[in-house]
């Protein structure tokens, strides 16, 4: 089993223990208090045990503990406000690409991912993860338990870069998936067709979850520093390459990208989705605080 130190390290884990993440609008089944639920009525998942006190309802008194105890203990659930959180991560082969960080844009998405993951069920809330490139790869539904977050990491350790991915297609598949609204969050470099990248967007939206992208990017891909003769290879078309001049070419690839993200960012505004720019070369606490200052309004 994989041991939480394979996907973070304890320094990591460290500046991520303050941070607490709360959903902006309903969700379906944090702990009654922390988000919001379009439910009333009594629970139905048992969380655990816990001593009686004068004032508790006899009828959770669980007498079998009693019977083997000799001790009074009430049975406590935990209520289906609980979050569902979902962590799809593209693994397509364009993910696979690595800059002077030397750490491809996966990994450092998947490290984000179970930072996200920790944060989650540390709230008692559930995660889940999906991976994919031109399909679901891997699917693993919401829990909360300890062992689950094992399991992620384990899946999380597994995942390698895989194909080419129409990200459009990929997310009209999963939305029927998800069986109850809650929080999306999408680690991707967005690399497809804007317009309908957002049609697939508004899909989720229209299912009434709440949708947070993190857009990975390395730094080679916003700067384009490239200035001699370089092999271009295409990572989503196994020995697919170019040897080109990319200073005959900067501009107008800056200029390309510069309209990529300004159209991913206001399709993203309109929808009313959170966009949070995720830089490969940057550490995982500065790319978790900004997006929560970012929710919480705070520039």
């Amino acid at each position: 089993m994989a041991p939480l130190t394979d996907m973070l390290q304890p320094e990591e884990l460290q500046s991520i223990a303050n941070l607490q993440l709360m959903a902006n609008q309903t969700v379906e089944g944090v702990i009654t208090g922390m988000h919001r639920s379009p439910h009333k009525g009594f629970s139905v998942e048992f969380a655990q045990h816990r001593e009686y006190v004068q004032g508790d309802e006899i009828r959770r008194v669980d007498w079998k503990v009693f019977a083997k105890t000799d001790r009074y203990y009430v049975r406590e659930y935990e209520e289906e406000t609980n979050l569902r959180a979902m962590l799809l991560v593209d693994s397509s082969g364009s993910m696979g690409y690595a800059g002077e960080s030397g750490q491809t844009k996966l990994q450092h998405a998947l490290k984000l991912a179970a930072c996200l993951a920790h944060i989650i069920m540390r709230q008692s809330d559930s995660i889940g993860l999906m991976t994919f490139d031109t399909g679901i790869r891997a699917h693993i539904p919401p829990r909360s338990s300890n062992r689950h977050l094992r399991v992620l990491y384990e899946e999380m350790l597994r995942t390698q870069p895989g194909g080419e991915t129409d990200l459009s297609k990929v997310f009209h598949d999963i939305v029927p998936r998800l069986q109850k609204r809650g929080m999306i969050f999408i680690l991707s470099d967005c690399f497809t067709d804007v317009k309908e990248l957002l049609k697939s967007l508004a899909h989720f939206k229209h299912a009434s979850h709440e949708v947070v992208i993190f857009h990975v990017m390395d730094r080679d891909e916003v700067e384009f520093p490239f200035d001699a003769w370089t092999r271009f290879e295409n990572l989503e078309m196994a020995g697919e390459f170019r040897m080109v001049d990319p200073t005959s070419f900067r501009a107008a690839y800056l200029d390309n990208f510069a309209k990529f993200t300004a159209a991913l960012k206001e399709g993203c505004q309109r929808h009313r989705i959170d966009l949070v720019p995720m830089y490969a070369h940057e550490s995982l606490t500065d790319c978790l605080v900004r997006f929560l200052r970012q929710r919480q309004g705070v520039v």
